[in-house]
């Protein structure tokens, strides 16, 4: 696994009301700092990918469908320098994923319907200087290969 990167598997609470997932809290071990709270969506296979930053975290959780979600460790001081990561997360592996600054990631919907993710970074976002640093996701730098559908959008 990645230095830094840290995997909490989810658990969902049932009744006949409904279920209740616990995602974070501010009181467990992996729960760094709060920037803001976001929602993105995926169509299915559509890759979105790669990015990283240089001074936030990011949490990311799939609440609905499934991805791919992919990390490269870019980070040259760092032991698993060019490791990269794969997991499978949502509906049926409810998960979040704590990604350090530093390592690129991204991930593609692999499910059938729209995929939803909740991203929590450790900063918000900055509209005047943003901390993202982008690469298409067929990129040469990135020894990984998202298997892209001819003709469908990505990036």
């Amino acid at each position: 696994m990645i230095q830094g990167v840290k995997v909490k598997n989810l658990k969902s609470i049932a009744d006949e009301r409904g279920r209740l997932m616990e995602i974070m809290r501010c009181d467990e071990p992996l729960f760094e700092k709060f920037g803001q709270v976001y929602l993105t969506t995926n169509y299915p296979g559509v890759v979105k990918a790669w990015h990283f930053h240089r001074r936030q975290s990011d949490y990311i959780c799939c609440l609905k469908g499934m991805v791919k979600v992919v990390l490269y460790d870019a980070r040259q001081e760092s032991p698993t320098h060019k490791e990269i990561s794969e997991f499978f997360i949502g509906d049926l592996n409810p998960t979040l994923i704590s990604i350090p600054p530093g390592v690129y990631h991204g991930w593609k919907c692999i499910s059938t319907e729209e995929s939803l993710m909740i991203c929590i970074p450790t900063e918000p976002y900055d509209y005047v200087h943003p901390d993202e640093y982008r690469l298409p996701p067929d990129t040469k730098e990135i020894p990984y290969d998202w298997i892209l559908t001819q003709g469908k959008k990505h990036g």
